[in-house]
């Protein structure tokens, strides 16, 4: 193989990776939010069912490991979150909005854990993708902890958002696919009961 034929291979790669350091290009008006709350499959589910919530991935980011697998992640060592990647429309839904559910939805004073779910792969983190994202993250984890609503302080990383790798299609709309699995039924049902009895007035017709 000729040097022109392996580079253009090797850009291929790279463009059908789904790795990007810089935000894609997003319509006016949407914007784009990256959270890890545990198993992306939870945070998905979730996120999914919100009015305004145009799109959401399930994927990595955080890490060091160039094309991080499922595998590989879970092997430890990589310094990767489990993320879901959300665009929404910023007219219909907020950030803020996005944050009050995602504090809701998970365990945000366990270290490295939601629940049986145990590494740093599971930590809870927002990859925030601008200043303001950075601002009212910070503003809602002191005004949660200032209430002493919860037992223990929040524990959720703020950092930069730098990189988002997809993960695996089988990890994709993974709920709406295997309703019926028993982690489904044991660890999601009741995230999306607790969604819809805070956020009814947050969630798409079909979803509430």
């Amino acid at each position: 193989m000729d040097k022109f034929s392996l580079l253009t291979m090797i850009v291929s790669l790279l463009f059908a990776s789904g790795c990007g350091s810089s935000q894609p290009m997003l319509p006016d008006g949407y914007d784009m939010a990256t959270f890890g709350g545990g198993c992306f499959w939870c945070s998905e589910a979730v996120f999914q069912r919100l009015e305004g919530v145009v799109k959401v991935e399930s994927g990595y980011s955080g890490g060091i490991v160039p094309y991080p697998t499922s595998t590989i992640v879970n092997k430890g060592g990589t310094e990767y979150a489990e993320v879901i990647q959300i665009t929404f429309d910023s007219k219909i839904i907020s950030y803020k909005e996005l944050l009050q559910v995602f504090f809701s939805t998970h365990d945000p004073t366990t270290l490295n854990r939601q629940g049986d779910d145990v590494g740093d792969q599971y930590r809870s983190v927002i990859f925030y993708h601008t200043d303001e994202q950075e601002r009212l993250s910070a503003q809602m984890i002191h005004e949660i902890d200032s209430t002493k609503i919860l037992e223990n302080p929040i524990v959720t990383h703020v950092k930069p958002y730098s990189d988002f790798y997809k993960a695996e299609e089988y990890h994709q709309n993974y709920y709406n696919n295997n309703s019926s699995a028993p982690y489904c039924q044991l660890v999601i049902n009741p995230k999306l009961i607790k969604l819809r009895k805070m956020f009814s007035g947050k969630l798409k017709k079909e979803a509430k």
